[in-house]
């Protein structure tokens, strides 16, 4: 195993304390705990927005802490969910009295522990709410999770329920804008190569060198199915084709398009991907308002990519383009 690490029982703390060292007018570290919070938290009068997970998916979720996204981010071991507790010690350290938001990846673990915390907060009278992002279209069930599992399309939820709630919206109002994502954002992903958990030392699958795996989840749960590598015009329309079939969307309708690298791939490879899921979309009268091409969500130093469709209506747009400054995500 080749990693740039001291000690692999500290990766995660490492990782935190130089992202707080990068960006320290923006986000800081609780003591002891491995959450991050904005450096004004807790903001008084604003609904607060909490995600967080296993790590390994960087910049999920700490680099989407900051102004116009979210008030927490909770980093589990890799690939681990973080445990009750401080979930619980995130949504006490922002919560400035109009209630909290957990949004969750819908992974077994971060479903139940989240929910614990959720159960635990309550108990001291803070208002708190969730939401479950499931938007990975290629299985039903996986290793991980009971129904679809939350990938890169999570980031869409963290940007627009982070404008509703710097806007000023109540819980309520902010549960409901994220509600709405959800129900209109689809994703599926592929792989061309593993990646090496440090505890584990060692890949945590492995693909023949002109084998891809289509519909791969994010900690390297099985897709759909194994075949030989094709031009990857051939594999986006597989893709997108899985997206667009599970959608409602018609011609002149507008949508947001994500081009997700999961790590290891060039952003050369992400934007030939890109043309061709222009292409599809133009060809079908679809427009385009904003497409992201770039690493958002991560499978450590896995190879692939994913793609995520949000269909928009005026205000999911509005939202989408109000104003954002987080270490990871600028929209200025």
């Amino acid at each position: 195993m080749k990693k740039l690490i001291n000690d692999v029982d500290f990766v995660v703390e490492d990782m935190l304390a130089g992202l707080v060292a990068a960006h320290p007018t923006c986000v800081k570290k609780l003591d002891n705990i491995n959450v991050l919070v904005r450096v004004t938290a807790p903001t008084k009068g604003k609904v607060a927005i909490v995600s967080g997970g296993g790590s390994g998916h960087e910049p999920a979720h700490g680099g989407y802490v900051g102004f116009g996204m979210l008030n927490a981010a909770v980093a589990g071991p890799v690939f681990t969910s973080p445990t009750p507790d401080p979930i619980y010690q995130a949504i006490k350290a922002v919560d400035g009295g109009s209630g909290v938001l957990l949004v969750i990846k819908n992974y077994t673990g971060d479903v139940m522990n989240f929910e614990m915390a959720k159960e635990m907060a309550e108990m001291d009278g803070i208002k708190v709410d969730s939401v479950i992002v499931n938007d990975d279209v290629a299985v039903e069930n996986s290793t991980f999770t009971a129904g679809r599992r939350g990938i890169a399309g999570t980031v869409f939820v963290h940007k627009i329920a982070g404008a509703k709630a710097e806007n000023g919206g109540s819980l309520e109002e902010v549960k409901s804008v994220a509600q709405k994502v959800i129900a209109n954002v689809r994703s599926m992903g592929m792989s061309l190569s593993s990646c090496t958990v440090p505890a584990a030392g060692k890949p945590n699958f492995t693909l023949a060198e002109n084998e891809v795996e289509i519909g791969m989840g994010i900690h390297g749960e099985p897709g759909t199915h194994r075949e030989k590598l094709k031009p990857v015009d051939k594999i986006v329309d597989h893709l997108l084709g899985k997206i667009l079939g599970d959608m409602s969307i018609n011609s002149n309708d507008e949508v947001a398009v994500m081009v997700n690298g999961l790590c290891s791939t060039p952003l050369m490879e992400l934007y030939i991907a890109n043309k061709r899921v222009n292409e599809i979309l133009t060809d079908k009268g679809i427009k385009i308002h904003k497409t992201f091409v770039g690493e958002f969500m991560t499978s450590l130093e896995m190879a692939g990519f994913s793609i995520s469709i949000l269909k928009l209506d005026n205000e999911l747009k509005q939202l989408l383009d109000a104003p954002a400054n987080t270490p990871a995500f600028k929209c200025i």
